[in-house]
């Protein structure tokens, strides 16, 4: 041990003093604060060979690597390939002019955009009492607006008007809808052997004019689905109220089942067999003579049995007079 001490000292003493000292973001050695250590992520994993039965359940699991092959489980080593679902169907917040929450956003959902939804209380005003943006002025024109909507409208007319004569007329040649438009482009493919050796080309299109005598070319007998209608009127509910177990009972309506017929062969209990019949609908009365009738045959097997149970007491007292006649008369 003293010659290592006296060798340390010897090469301490030939090494020349160190230029660079340790950084302050480790610690400086021997200033009295300590250094930092960095927890690296060591894996939970057992060792290879003995993992049956173990599943990696959190991203320690992994220590920084991959996957394991041999446990045929999903497995995300740092999150890779994991799906975030983070799709949600909360409507955003918009607000009107007056800065109020707009909630008939809700009841527009999934409508096309074109779709008048009432949902206001205003919606069931008349438009000349509205006010705001839906007010609508109901006052009668006057004679100067009258006059230039009258000439519009007539101008209009004699345009149309003008136009089927001209076109039914023999001597009418129809004018082409559009004019000639010249269209230049510059071909891929260059060369002498391509396009006639041109580099670009000016292409004229022009409408091909059609026979109106020509039968159609192809057929359009396709229904087409009607438009939408108009807007109905809204309707005002009242709250709903829940529903009380007799009313429920009220509204259910057993199933609709045949005493003849049973194709496939269902097992039905008897219950409901006897609830489709319609039995326990019916509401059934007795007739007051069968109370009668039960009343005089309950008397008459009274009477009959007691009088049964009389005649052999009779035959005995008749047999006794009998026996002292006898012994009287020897």
């Amino acid at each position: 041990r003293a010659c290592v001490r006296t060798c340390n000292m010897a090469l301490s003493s030939l090494l020349p003093a160190p230029v660079q000292t340790p950084s302050d973001a480790f610690g400086t050695v021997g200033s009295g604060t300590k250094l930092k250590q960095v927890a690296l992520l060591q894996s939970k994993a057992p060792p290879y060979g003995h993992r049956k039965g173990w599943i990696p359940r959190s991203q320690q699991d992994f220590g920084d690597g991959g996957a394991f092959p041999e446990i045929h489980v999903a497995q995300y080593p740092l999150g890779m390939g994991q799906t975030k679902n983070n799709d949600s169907n909360a409507i955003p917040i918009q607000l009107d002019s007056e800065g109020k929450i707009k909630y008939d956003v809700i009841a527009k959902q999934g409508q096309r955009k074109d779709k008048v939804v009432h949902s206001h209380f205003k919606d069931l005003l008349p438009m000349h009492l509205r006010e705001g943006e839906d007010s609508v002025d109901m006052s009668r024109p006057d004679d100067d607006e009258i006059q230039k909507t009258t000439e519009k409208t007539k101008n209009a007319l004699e345009k149309l008007v003008s136009t089927k004569i001209a076109a039914a007329m023999p001597t009418h040649v129809p004018e082409q809808a559009t004019e000639a438009q010249y269209i230049r482009y510059t071909p891929a493919q260059q060369g002498d052997q391509f396009n006639s050796g041109a580099k670009q080309r000016v292409i004229r299109m022009v409408e091909v004019k059609c026979d109106p005598l020509e039968p159609p070319k192809f057929k359009v007998n396709k229904k087409i689905p009607r438009g939408p209608p108009s807007p109905p009127a809204p309707v005002m509910h009242s709250p709903t109220r829940k529903v009380t177990v007799k009313e429920q009972q009220e509204w259910k309506i057993p199933p609709c089942i045949s005493n003849w017929k049973n194709a496939r062969g269902y097992t039905i209990p008897l219950d409901k067999r006897l609830a489709a019949d319609g039995r326990g609908l019916q509401d059934h009365t007795i007739n007051d003579n069968f109370a009668k009738l039960a009343e005089a045959l309950y008397c008459r097997s009274k009477g009959s049995r007691s009088r049964r149970n009389e005649s052999p007491n009779i035959e005995k007292s008749g047999s006794k007079g009998k026996g002292t006649d006898r012994k009287s008369g020897s």
